[in-house]
C-alpha cells in the first residue's frame, strides 16, 4: 500500500473516477491522495497578446474547478502548479516524496505506441511507482 499517491488530472478531460478509485484502493491506512493539475501558461507569441490579469484569471479558474471537483472526496487534497504537464508531474512527485502516481491515458496514435504522450513521459521519468489506467474509448 502507498502512503502518498499523486493523481494528475487534466481539467478539460474531467476528473477520472477510475484513477481516483485506483488511488483509493492502493492507499495505505492514513495515506493521502493528491489531485494535481498542471496549469500550462500560454507560451511563445501567444503570451505577448495576453495581459497578466487574463493569465491569472485562467489560473484562478483552474484552481476553483479543481477544488470543486474534489470537494466531496474525503481522502483527496488538491494541488495546482504551473509548468509543462509531464515535467510538472514528475517534479512535483520528486519534491513531495510521492510513492505512487496513478495516471490516466487515452488511446494513443501509432506514434505513441501504447500510452498517451503525457503518461508515457511520466512512466519514463518518474522515480516512483506509476500505475497507468487506460481509457476504454
Amino acid at each position: 500500500m502507498y502512503h502518498k499517491t499523486l493523481v494528475p488530472m487534466a481539467l478539460d478531460h474531467g476528473v477520472s473516477p477510475e484513477t481516483l478509485a485506483i488511488a483509493e484502493a492502493l492507499r495505505a491506512q492514513g495515506g493521502e491522495i493528491i489531485a494535481l493539475h498542471v496549469y500550462e501558461t500560454p507560451q511563445g507569441s501567444v503570451s505577448a497578446y495576453l495581459d497578466a490579469e487574463v493569465v491569472q484569471a485562467g489560473f484562478d479558474d483552474a484552481q476553483a474547478q479543481l477544488h470543486d471537483r474534489i470537494k466531496d472526496l474525503p481522502n483527496v487534497k488538491a494541488a495546482l502548479i504551473t509548468g509543462h504537464s509531464s515535467r510538472g508531474i514528475v517534479d512535483y512527485a520528486d519534491a513531495n516524496d510521492v510513492d505512487l502516481i496513478v495516471i490516466g491515458s487515452h488511446k494513443p496514435g501509432l506514434g505513441r505506441f501504447l500510452l498517451g504522450s503525457t503518461a508515457a513521459r511520466v512512466v519514463r521519468h518518474a522515480n516512483c511507482a506509476v500505475h497507468v489506467r487506460r481509457s476504454s474509448d
